[in-house]
């Protein structure tokens, strides 16, 4: 068996591959940290796939380049290959789901880190379950425990870099020892198997060569077309000032329906018939209205006050009566 028959071009090459999935995923993860519902969800989809995708699973096939065995052709079960990338993209979506928005949680930490490791390990290891070769494949216990451990560890740290790696260049340090991790893992995963020949094996699978082409074609698509989104996306920053101003823009609509809720209220309630109006108290009170000399009433007439024609029609009586 050969791990580097191309010498270092292979570990770079995965290495490369394996450090813009894991900035791609940091920068994809710091975003859905600070939104909430679909935001979220698809800023950590995106995340997963960067990760579990280009930073694991690529970097894996692209490290099996340099894998030879001598005077044997290894072929892949082609089936078996896209469910071990579908486990790497699950587990760390799974893990970033976990873990959540707040650092301090390193319960969730652990927990997350755990699941994701065993994720990436059962992808690793999957994908060595799918070579094709005239063989039959087995690993050395403490080379496969430590490189499990390895997986572990490393997804841990990378869920914890998702929580509290700010600014430009924290996060490009970050993604270069996710990077170290990763192939890290990956290199004492080889290192642990072993190979006894048989010649029952090696039948059916696609060549590596009729593997390669499509999967860089889909990888190399797929990688530029996040980076571009990611490029051209609000930052974190952005995306938190935005949140607060549609936050006060909604608070600003809800207190405007509300006082014009309560004016409608008032307007539309009934008024009693009579309505007393009482002095509120501490006012002064206005003085009693006098009445006016015109306003006054007449007094009756007396009986030296008898009108004028009464009077003189009893005299002219009387003269008459003479």
């Amino acid at each position: 068996m050969h791990h580097f028959s191309y010498g270092l071009l292979t570990p770079i090459l995965a290495y490369s591959a394996s450090y813009v999935g894991c900035l791609l995923g940091l920068m994809c993860a710091s975003r859905a940290r600070v939104l909430t519902g679909a935001g979220r969800r698809g800023w950590l989809l995106i995340a997963a796939v960067s990760l579990g995708g280009t930073g694991i699973w690529v970097m894996h096939f692209i490290a099996m380049l340099g894998f030879t065995v001598d005077n044997v052709t290894i072929r892949y079960n082609m089936p078996l290959t896209v469910v071990s990338a579908l486990v790497a993209i699950v587990a760390v979506g799974a893990g970033f789901w976990i873990v959540g928005n707040d650092a301090r949680k390193l319960h969730r930490i652990a927990l997350a880190g755990l699941l994701t490791g065993a994720g990436v390990a059962g992808m690793h290891y999957l994908g060595m379950a799918a070579m094709v070769l005239p063989a039959k494949m087995s690993y050395e216990p403490i080379l496969f425990t430590l490189s499990v451990l390895i997986a572990v560890v490393a997804a841990a740290v990378a869920l914890w870099f998702t929580l509290v790696i700010r600014g430009r260049a924290a996060t490009l340090a970050a993604a270069a020892v996710m990077g170290v991790a990763v192939c890290g893992m990956h290199y004492t995963g080889m290192a642990a198997m072993r190979l006894t020949p048989d010649p029952t094996g090696g039948i059916g699978g696609t060549s590596f060569t009729g593997l390669l082409p499509p999967m860089l074609l889909v990888v190399s698509v797929v990688t530029v077309v996040l980076l571009i989104f990611v490029a051209f996306s609000a930052s974190p920053a952005e995306l938190v000032e935005d949140a607060e101003f549609a936050a006060r823009m909604q608070r600003t609509a809800r207190e405007r329906e509300e006082r014009e809720e309560a004016q409608r209220q008032r307007l539309q309630a009934p008024r009693p018939h009579s309505e007393s109006i009482s002095a509120p108290a501490g006012t002064l009170r206005s003085a009693p209205v006098r009445p006016t000399p015109s306003s006054r009433p007449l007094p009756s007439p007396t009986p030296h006050q008898q009108p004028t024609s009464r009077r003189l029609s009893r005299r002219l009586g009387a003269r008459g009566d003479e």
